[in-house]
């Protein structure tokens, strides 16, 4: 069982961004844990939200894996568990925000076993509020790179 926690940042929206990722996983009785996180010079709250939660399935190494996302995005959590995202790819995405991030997010969705869990943010969940600070770091860092999906659109 792979456990995810995930939280995007911007300061501004769009503006400066950030996403901060954990996580964890027993293996043959040894606990493991891996932060991720990146910031961008422009880019907005959502897209970062997403950006954490490909980021941290893109580091699984293990196809078919059971794997738990906590976010506190109802963006991306409502999309996926509402099945909104479906009928979004259906209609090739037209009109909505961020089709770069959702088509890089459906392979790697369907490479494992996902549930997501929406938690409120800030409600002292150490893993959730780790995830923020990472985020709003790597908003704040001065070595910000391009978010080509947003900033090319």
């Amino acid at each position: 069982m792979i456990t995810i926690y995930t939280d995007g940042s911007s300061r501004g929206n769009p503006g400066p961004g950030g996403y901060g990722t954990v996580l964890m996983a027993k293996v043959n009785g040894e606990n493991y844990r891996k932060e991720l996180s990146e910031g961008f010079r422009k880019t907005t709250n959502n897209r970062m939200e997403l950006l954490a939660v490909i980021k941290g399935l893109e580091a699984i190494r293990k196809d078919g894996a059971p794997v738990t996302i906590y976010s506190d995005s109802k963006y991306v959590v409502d999309a996926v568990e509402k099945g909104w995202i479906w009928g979004w790819q259906k209609k090739g995405f037209k009109n909505k925000a961020n089709p770069d991030l959702w088509q890089k997010f459906i392979p790697l969705y369907n490479k494992f076993k996902v549930t997501f869990r929406w938690v409120k943010g800030h409600a002292g969940i150490p893993e959730n509020e780790r995830c923020d600070e990472l985020a709003v770091q790597a908003a704040e860092s001065s070595d910000l790179k391009v978010d080509h999906g947003y900033e090319n659109q």
